[in-house]
């Protein structure tokens, strides 16, 4: 009835890590430019940024095509490991990030981390937002063979909860990449704009909602329809 507030089932909450909760894409891109540079490979650094939210296993290819992946893959990945370590202690949270997951769980949602860092980044990232006892479950590169886009990681972040793959879910995510990989998996996706991609880029790849940090989603939450209740 109109005025009432009728309860919806808890629905699940997918979470993207670097980028859009731990502001970390360019150093991620920089990363990478130093590493293919070792290696002989000097690639501008606006293109790799335009690639940081695929995830490692696909961004050589995507940037020199099967020649290079199959050259330098392997070594440009281990390069980037050596490059990105020392400018963890850089990363800070992005404005809101660790109340956008007070607030999914205080409205009841399960809450999933979904991200395809190293084992070790991963584990900085949970210290630095203080989300251990906020999310039950997250994910790791070892987690699946095909990061994003392919939708592996979002099916394993279910998996980790115990889902179904065509359980009620969100994704929030800062890439195009997250959004190709929620529409896959069958998950509407929320964007914030902090992966420097742009609103018409991430509207046409299927974003439902865009917002500038997690700050101004966390206000916005419950007027999506995922709040936990609608009117």
């Amino acid at each position: 009835m109109s005025g009432h507030r009728v309860r919806m089932a808890p629905r699940i909450a997918v979470l993207d890590v670097d980028g859009t909760l731990v502001d970390s894409n360019y150093h991620h891109a920089l990363a990478w430019y130093r590493a293919f540079r070792s290696l002989g490979e000097t690639v501008p650094v606006w293109r790799l940024h335009r690639l940081i939210g695929m995830g490692g296993d696909q961004l050589v290819a995507a940037v020199g095509g099967d020649e290079l992946e199959e050259r330098l893959g392997d070594a440009a990945r281990e390069r980037w490991e050596e490059e990105v370590q020392p400018l963890l202690g850089e990363l800070a949270p992005l404005p809101g990030a660790r109340d956008l997951l007070v607030a999914v769980r205080e409205r009841g949602h399960r809450l999933v981390l979904a991200s395809s860092g190293k084992a070790d980044q991963v584990d900085h990232y949970l210290d630095l937002l203080d989300a251990r006892d906020l999310a039950e479950a997250w994910t790791t590169s070892d987690d699946v063979e095909a990061s994003k886009p392919a939708p592996d990681l979002l099916r394993t972040a279910l998996a980790k909860l115990g889902e179904p793959e065509d359980a009620p879910a969100v994704v929030v995510g800062d890439s195009v990449y997250d959004v190709e990989a929620a529409k896959r998996a069958g998950m509407p996706a929320y964007v914030v704009r902090s992966g420097g991609f742009g609103d018409d880029e991430l509207r046409a790849a299927g974003a439902v909602e865009l917002y500038d940090t997690p700050a101004d989603l966390t206000a916005a939450l419950d007027s999506t329809r995922w709040a936990g209740e609608q009117r």
